[in-house]
This record gives C-alpha cells, sequence and structure tokens, in this order.
C-alpha cells in the first residue's frame, strides 16, 4: 500500500526530494496531515470534557486523585474525557475515565524527553501530534468544557487559549473550571487587582471562568451550563 510520504513523493517526481521535504512546503503537508488524522478521529466521538494539569503529579497527590475522581464523575453523565495523554494528571483522569467505561481520548505530543502516552486511552482514541498548535485545536473544537487542574507552562497556555478565544468570540461559550482555591487563587488576585484595575480585562471576562475544590462542584458546574442546553458535540 503507497503511505501519504509515497504519494507527495510521486506528486513532486520532476523535484528534488530532500529539497521538498525540508522546505516549508513539506511541513506544510505534515501540518495538514496533523490535521485530518485528527478531525477523522474526533469527529464523531460525542461530548467530551477536556481535563488539563501537569504532567509531573504524582499519583499520591491529592490533585491525582481528584483529577481521577472528576473524570469518573463526568463519564456517569455521558461524557468522554480528553486529556494530553500523557502522565499526571492527565493519566488520573484517563483512569477515571475507563473505570467510568467512558471515551478515554489522549492527544499526546512529540517530545524530546517527555512524554510517553498513558495506559489508560482507548486504543483507537490516542493521537500523537508533532504541532501543540494543532493539538490545542483538537482540544478546544471537541471538548463541551475544561477542568483545569494545577499545572505549569503548559496548562497555562490551554487555560489561557480558551478563555482568549471565548471572551473575543471566535469559538462557542463552554464552562472553564478551575480546580483548587489554594493552586489558583494568587493568579486569580493578580487578575483582578492587576488586568482589572488596569482595564485590560472586564468585570465580565472574570465570568468565563469558576473556581471549585471537589468533583461535585466540578461536575454540577459543567452539568448546570449545560442544563441550558442541548448536550451535543461542540460542532
Amino acid at each position: 500500500m503507497i503511505n501519504d510520504e509515497e504519494k507527495i513523493r510521486r506528486a513532486f517526481a520532476d523535484k528534488d526530494w530532500q529539497e521538498i521535504k525540508t522546505a516549508d512546503t513539506w511541513q506544510l503537508f505534515k501540518i495538514m496531515a496533523e490535521f485530518v488524522d485528527g478531525f477523522d478521529k474526533l469527529g464523531k466521538i460525542g461530548p467530551c470534557v477536556s481535563i488539563f494539569g501537569s504532567a509531573r503529579t504524582k499519583t499520591d497527590n491529592p490533585y491525582y486523585q481528584l483529577a481521577e475522581e472528576i473524570a469518573f464523575k463526568l463519564t456517569q453523565d455521558g461524557y468522554g474525557i480528553i486529556t494530553g495523554g500523557g502522565p499526571g494528571i492527565m493519566e488520573a483522569a484517563n483512569k477515571g475515565a475507563q473505570k467510568g467505561k467512558g471515551k478515554s481520548v489522549g492527544l499526546n505530543i512529540e517530545l524530546p524527553h517527555e512524554q510517553s502516552s498513558n495506559p489508560h486511552i482507548d486504543i483507537d482514541k490516542l493521537i500523537t501530534f508533532d504541532y501543540f498548535f494543532v493539538r490545542k485545536v483538537m482540544f478546544m473544537k471537541y471538548a463541551q468544557g475544561f477542568v483545569v487542574l494545577p499545572g505549569g507552562f503548559g496548562t497555562m497556555d490551554e487555560l489561557f487559549e480558551a478563555i482568549t478565544l471565548i471572551q473575543t468570540k471566535k469559538i462557542a461559550r463552554f464552562p472553564i473550571i478551575l480546580v483548587g482555591h489554594k493552586y489558583w487563587e494568587g493568579l486569580l488576585d493578580w487578575i483582578k487587582q492587576t488586568l482589572l484595575s488596569e482595564g485590560m480585562v472586564s468585570e465580565a471576562d472574570l465570568d468565563l471562568f469558576k473556581l471549585v475544590d471537589t468533583a461535585e462542584e466540578a461536575v454540577k458546574a459543567i452539568n448546570g451550563f449545560y442544563s441550558k442546553y442541548i448536550l451535543k458535540p461542540n460542532f
């Protein structure tokens, strides 16, 4: 069977293949292939919630256990779970999804020193990306909500991209739930005391996310949002 690379090679048979493969043109084909693969696998996945958090969180950390509990409870209400596919909080969420017999999706990323995919992802729902921006599109497009547990720069990146896209009305609003007052309150205080006071954001922007501490509160917040809507895929 002819693979995608061979098809492209034949299409450009009159050009030097190595030149094409290393050029920006070839990179565009790789990017397009990742979008096609993601859309194909996730296109009919049904309502899901994306759960974010640190890959460095250990199994004995209370937030690991909380992520697992949140994912389990969400599956009992008909949601699948999407994570970044790696260890830590992501592993916990996929583990909770499998325990609840819900869909367990992993959008993994190729990194130099990390990360391998965790073993709790449905075999047909594991996708590995080279490009962070393609991966983030999948998180946004196929999620009915974000649950954000403590994490680092990657978690912050995904959180603020979602807030920005909703704030600017580039995507439909969905619930964004921050879990852990102790972890998030300092950031939220800075947003209020600096961004809001300087006029960089509006008072209404602060309503785009909700801060909770328990699995019950997280699930209630998502279900409360969708009590006004028919639960359906975000496309």
